[in-house]
C-alpha cells in the first residue's frame, strides 16, 4: 500500500479517503470487495501478482473527446497557469489519486506528464522539470514507475510513422524524443520501457516500401536498446501489439507477428510483449490466446487491462469487468507463472458520459476487484477441479512409447507412417468443451 495520502497545495478528490478492502459483503462503493492486496494466492500476494499501475494518459489526461465531439470532462488540474503549473497540478492530482487507490506503480508517455514544447529543446526542458517533481512525489508516496514511453503518434510530424517514416528527418527527431523519454524513465527508476507503434504501419502499399520500413524500425530499436543499456538501464523493453487504428495495417499486428519480427532482427533477448485485451480482440484473437503465444516464447512481459465493446469495431478501452474473460486469462496467467518484469496497467478510460471525478475511483476499484476475483477463481479451478486433469488427458497418447518418441524427435516420417498404417479405426475423442466452460462458471 502507498505510505500515505499524498496531497499537493489542494485536495482534488475531496471527500474520498484511502480505498480499503472491506470484503464482498460491503456495499461501500469506495471499498474493494475482492482485492485484498495482502491475500496470498498461488504463493504470492495479490499485490505481487498484479503490480497494478495507473495509466497517466487516460486517467489524468483523457477528457472524453471522440471523433464526433470534444471532451466532456473539465479537470480542475488542467486549466490554470502555464504548461509548467498545469503539469504540477496534474501530478498533484495524479499522486493524490494513486496514493488513495493504493496502486504500487504508475506509467506514462512523455507528453502525458507535461505538454510538448514548440521546440525539442523546450520539450526536453519541460520533461526535466516535471521529472524532478515526480521524483519527489514517488518518494513521498512510495510509488514506483512501471514503465515510460514516448508519444510518437499524436504530433502531425508522425502522420507517416516515427521509426518507419519515409523521411529520415522525422526518424531522427523521433530518436531524439525517445532518448529524452529513456532518460526520464531511467531518472525515475522505471523498471521497463515500452514501444507502442501508434502509426508504425501503412495506409496503402502503393506508396510503401515495407522491407525498408521494417529494417528501419529494427535499427531504431537496436539503437534505443543500446543507448539505454549504456546508461545502466537493466529493465525490459516491451513492444505492444496492435493490428490497426489509426493505420490500416500496423507492423506490430499481434503477438505472433511481433515475435517473428523480434526473432528476425535479433531483438528477442531484450524485448518482451506488453499485451492489451482490446488490441487482441481487434486482431480477432482472445487475450488468453495472445498471452499463451507470448508465454510460449518466454516473452509475456506486461499487460494493459481493458476491454472492447462487443458492438464497436474500434479501441474503446473500457475498464475490465467481464469475469468469464478475465478468469480464462488468469488461468493462462497462473499456468505460465505470471508476467516477466511488467505489471497490469489500466490503459482504460471512463466513459465519455462518466463526468464525475468519483467515477475514476469506481472504474479502478471495479477493475482491480475484477482481476482479483478472476485470479482467485482461476486458482480454485486449478487446485480444486478436474480442469488440469481433463486438459492433460487430451494429450495422454503422447505419454505412450511411440508418442514420447515422436515428441522427442526420435521418429522419421517413415516410422510415423508405419505406426499410422495400423490405425484405421481410431475412436473419436471428445474435446469436452462444454464441460470446460461449465467448470469456469461453477467456480466464478
Amino acid at each position: 500500500m502507498s505510505k500515505q495520502i499524498i496531497l499537493g497545495d489542494k485536495e482534488y478528490f475531496s471527500g474520498i479517503g484511502k480505498i480499503a478492502f472491506e470484503g464482498k459483503e460491503s456495499d461501500n462503493p469506495f471499498a474493494f470487495k475482492y482485492y485484498d492486496e495482502n491475500r496470498v494466492v498461488a504463493g504470492k500476494t495479490l499485490k505481487e501478482h498484479f503490480r497494478f499501475a495507473i495509466a497517466y494518459w487516460h486517467t489524468f489526461c483523457g477528457t472524453g473527446g471522440d471523433p464526433f465531439g470534444p471532451g466532456t470532462k473539465d479537470f480542475p488540474w488542467s486549466t490554470a497557469g502555464d504548461a509548467y503549473q498545469r503539469a504540477k497540478d496534474k501530478m498533484d492530482a495524479g499522486f493524490e489519486f494513486i496514493s488513495k487507490i493504493g496502486a504500487p506503480f504508475y506509467c506514462f508517455h512523455d507528453f502525458d506528464l507535461i505538454e510538448e514544447g514548440d521546440t525539442l529543446a523546450e520539450s526536453a526542458k519541460r520533461l526535466d522539470f516535471i521529472t524532478d517533481y515526480a521524483k519527489e512525489k514517488q518518494a513521498a508516496a512510495g510509488t514506483k514507475l512501471l514503465w515510460g514511453t514516448a508519444n510518437l503518434f499524436s504530433n502531425p510530424r508522425y502522420m507517416n510513422g516515427a521509426a518507419t517514416n519515409p523521411n529520415f528527418e522525422v526518424v531522427a527527431y523521433a530518436g531524439a524524443q525517445v532518448k529524452n523519454a529513456l532518460d526520464a524513465t531511467i531518472k525515475l527508476g522505471g523498471e521497463n520501457y515500452v514501444f507502442w507503434g501508434g502509426r508504425e504501419g501503412y495506409m496503402s502499399l502503393l506508396n510503401t516500401n515495407v522491407k525498408s520500413e521494417l529494417d528501419h524500425l529494427a535499427q531504431f530499436l537496436h539503437m534505443a536498446k543500446d543507448y539505454a543499456r549504456s546508461q545502466g538501464f537493466k529493465g525490459n523493453f516491451f513492444i505492444e501489439p496492435k493490428p490497426m487504428e489509426p493505420t490500416k495495417h500496423q507492423y506490430d499486428f499481434d503477438a505472433a507477428t511481433v515475435l517473428g519480427f523480434l526473432r528476425e532482427y535479433d531483438l528477442l533477448a531484450d524485448f518482451k510483449l506488453n499485451l492489451e485485451v482490446n488490441h487482441a480482440t481487434l486482431a480477432q484473437h482472445t487475450m488468453q490466446h495472445e498471452m499463451q503465444i507470448a508465454a510460449n516464447a518466454g516473452a509475456l512481459g506486461s499487460m494493459d487491462a481493458n476491454r472492447g465493446d462487443y458492438q464497436n469495431g474500434w479501441d474503446t478501452d473500457q475498464f475490465p469487468t467481464n469475469l468469464n474473460e478475465l478468469t480464462e486469462m488468469m488461468l493462462v496467467f497462473l499456468e505460465v507463472g505470471g508476467l516477466q518484469g511488467g505489471g497490469i496497467n489500466f490503459d482504460a478510460k471512463t466513459r465519455r458520459n462518466s463526468t464525475d471525478l468519483a467515477d475514476i475511483f469506481h472504474a479502478h476499484i471495479g477493475g482491480m476487484d475484477a482481476f482479483a476475483r478472476a485470479l482467485i477463481t482461476a486458482d480454485a479451478i486449478l487446485t480444486q477441479s478436474d480442469y488440469s486433469r481433463l486438459k492433460a488427458e487430451r494429450y495422454a497418447s503422447f505419454g505412450t512409447a511411440d508418442g514420447k518418441a515422436f515428441e522427442g524427435g526420435k521418429l522419421k516420417l517413415t516410422d510415423l507412417a508405419k505406426i499410422g498404417a495400423g490405425m484405421d479405426n481410431i475412436p473419436l475423442q471428445s474435446g469436452k468443451q462444454e464441460l470446460f466452460e461449465n467448470i469456469i462458471n461453477q467456480y466464478i
